[in-house]
């Protein structure tokens, strides 16, 4: 339709509070106003990449290379932990484990924002404003500095020690082995920007969601921090993100946790108009 991106995302960021104003609040409702959030975040996240030669041009390939050898002493831990790698197209069990805690990420964060809701109601705010400010922080920095991943890196050249393969995407090998001729329509609905990995939010909200649920209980809290681990292995093992974008997602994350009792205040006041403009609706 060619709308402008200012307009696009206003309205998109308006529609969760437009169902706070539109409906009283029941837990549908809440769960109906992260959807759309959401749906605000996937445009943000999408939207660079609506002119992909234009993301080409501005996008960063060479310093998480950098950082990534110096943490690696040298190379990059995803070319040191895909060097224990079978031949290309053969995927050992445990590699499909590592791809399938990647895949269940989407569902992840909230699923563990769900649970604080039927658990324990009046934790659900905190958790839910954690939770997506996280997501919408990290939209910001796609934007504003769009980073390669590994594997974005290898396929041009920049990563690697003249060592064949480079790097190998796993996800997409196994991806095609396991969905078949499903997996193209698949990959192109759930990989909007490739060049989105700085910083990495699938750590940073896997992180978040292991706090919330360690909030919950110990039994709780050390599935989500297993599962955060295990994804933050993943991630680098299979060629998605640098080390460095894991530590940058958990910057991310401990940064807005740590903020939020300061920006509490501020945020009820905003609420407070909003109800004060549902009651007005709903009279």
């Amino acid at each position: 339709m060619r709308l402008p991106k200012p307009a696009v995302l206003a309205t998109a960021a308006a529609a969760p509070v437009a169902i706070c104003v539109a409906l009283p609040r029941t837990r549908a409702r809440d769960v109906a106003t992260c959807a759309l959030q959401m749906w605000a975040y996937v445009a943000a996240y999408e939207m660079p990449h609506d002119d992909p030669e234009a993301l080409t041009r501005r996008v960063r390939i060479d310093y998480p290379v950098r950082i990534d050898r110096v943490v690696g002493l040298g190379v990059p831990p995803t070319l040191r932990l895909q060097r224990m790698l079978p031949a290309p197209g053969d995927t050992r069990r445990f590699e499909k484990v590592l791809v399938w805690t990647h895949w269940i990420w989407f569902a992840v964060p909230h699923a563990a924002t769900a649970y604080v809701l039927v658990r324990d109601r009046e934790r659900f705010g905190r958790a839910a404003a954690t939770t997506y400010a996280v997501f919408d922080l990290g939209a910001v920095v796609y934007w504003l500095v769009p980073t390669a991943p590994p594997w974005y890196a290898a396929e041009r050249g920049r990563l690697g020690d003249h060592r064949t393969p480079p790097v190998r995407r796993m996800m997409v090998e196994y991806g095609e082995q396991f969905w078949k001729h499903r997996w193209g329509p698949l990959y192109s609905v759930l990989g909007g920007n490739p060049l989105a990995a700085m910083p990495s939010l699938h750590f940073a909200t896997s992180v978040n969601a292991a706090h919330m649920l360690a909030e919950s209980g110990r039994v709780e809290g050390a599935i989500g921090w297993a599962y955060a681990m295990t994804l933050g292995l993943a991630l680098v093992y299979l060629g998605e993100h640098y080390v460095v974008d894991l530590l940058a997602g958990l910057a991310l994350t401990e940064g807005v946790r740590a903020l939020a009792p300061a920006a509490g205040p501020s945020f009820k006041r905003v609420a407070r108009v909003v109800q004060a403009i549902e009651a007005k609706a709903q009279a």
